[in-house]
């Protein structure tokens, strides 16, 4: 854990405003049409829930701190990309979400399924979604300043 800190301390300025851009930009693209930021544009049926804030600004920090992780990053690219924190990030905009307002959701459940199965199954999807996006940063970061290992010809 003491590298992971330290790694972090080593960053510039230009990606620690690309983390904080970056969680802005999140929060804002997934609070409008969740309405947890209230809007003309979009409109919900369920009050959001208590926690869906919280689970929101976590998300959106391990986010941008995860983007960060590709600007001017010292690993090497292996061509290789872990899809975990894309998928915590697609994760979040569900847990957070109304219930009976997402189409895919309404589809596959209907409005009874969507309030008896999906809307308790939604603080579950947003601990997937932070701890998804906090295992792909962690992974990220410590590898940072690991020893490079040349490739064999």
């Amino acid at each position: 854990m003491s590298t992971i800190f330290s790694n972090l301390r080593q960053w510039t300025a230009r990606r620690w405003l690309v983390a904080v851009a970056v969680a802005a930009l999140v929060y804002v693209a997934v609070a409008i049409p969740t309405v947890l930021i209230p809007n003309t544009f979009f409109s919900r049926e369920i009050p959001p829930s208590w926690w869906s804030y919280a689970a929101l600004a976590a998300t959106s920090v391990l986010t941008g701190l995860l983007t960060a992780t590709y600007v001017a990053s010292p690993l090497a690219r292996s061509g290789a990309t872990s899809k975990s924190g894309i998928f915590g990030s697609v994760l979040a905009f569900f847990a957070v979400g109304c219930p009976v307002c997402n189409k895919l959701v309404l589809l596959a459940l209907g409005t009874t399924g969507a309030m008896t199965y999906f809307e308790p199954l939604q603080p579950l999807l947003a601990l997937l979604s932070i701890g998804l996006l906090a295992w792909a940063l962690l992974r990220r970061v410590s590898q940072e300043n690991a020893c490079q290992v040349p490739a064999v010809s």
